[in-house]
């Protein structure tokens, strides 16, 4: 059986330095998708709506990645990989310490032989284990970021602006601005992680 060691194969994306902010060129990826926004007065940690989300997209991509390894033809095993989601606001003002009216993207990156055919049978399959309305909302698509730039916070996502500060001044300095989603990649199980001990990697699309 193949095996395919995505997170090796993509470390400078997702296990970048928390010493310095990097620039990279992020290409053409495939990902499962899906979108929805905060329920008012709520926040992530405690929104219904998006600890469904998380739900359809982790069962959906559980169910492809054993697919995969259990193919009769060419099996690959794979890790599934860490949860990401693009932020905004529809006025385009977003801030942290404010989570007010958040609309998000979920996405989980997929391996180049996931096709739309394992796709739609992943979702029948987990239609009939936990049927879900966010389930009806997941897609397959490609989506590629290009130029950004990005760097390790380490801590609680409360204390994310410094790091994004740090992100800020960057950008500044070497005559860039940061325009599109702010990106969090999610690398730690904030059920189990010590709040100071997390790793979420931000990454931001630049330009000149």
């Amino acid at each position: 059986m193949k095996t395919l060691d995505l997170k090796k194969e993509l470390k400078a994306l997702y296990r970048p330095t928390a010493k310095a902010v990097q620039v990279v060129d992020v290409p053409r990826f495939k990902f499962l998708m899906l979108e929805g926004e905060i329920e008012p007065g709520r926040v992530p940690g405690d929104s219904p709506g998006f600890e469904q989300a998380m739900q359809a997209m982790y069962g959906l991509a559980y169910t492809l990645k054993f697919a995969s390894k259990k193919r009769a033809e060419n099996p690959i095993d794979y890790p599934v990989m860490p949860l990401e989601g693009l932020w905004w606001t529809e006025s385009g003002e977003y801030d942290l310490a404010h989570p007010e009216g958040w609309l998000y993207r979920l996405l989980i990156l997929q391996p180049e032989h996931i096709t739309p055919e394992m796709f739609a049978a992943a979702r029948a399959q987990l239609r009939v284990k936990k049927p879900s309305d966010a389930l009806e909302k997941v897609r397959l698509e490609e989506f590629e970021e290009g130029r950004c730039i990005q760097i390790m916070h380490i801590g609680p996502y409360s204390e994310e602006m410094r790091t994004v500060a740090v992100m800020d001044a960057f950008a500044a300095a070497q005559g860039l601005r940061m325009h599109g989603k702010h990106h969090e990649i999610y690398l730690s199980d904030p059920r189990r992680a010590q709040p100071s001990n997390m790793k979420t990697v931000l990454r931001h699309p630049v330009e000149e």
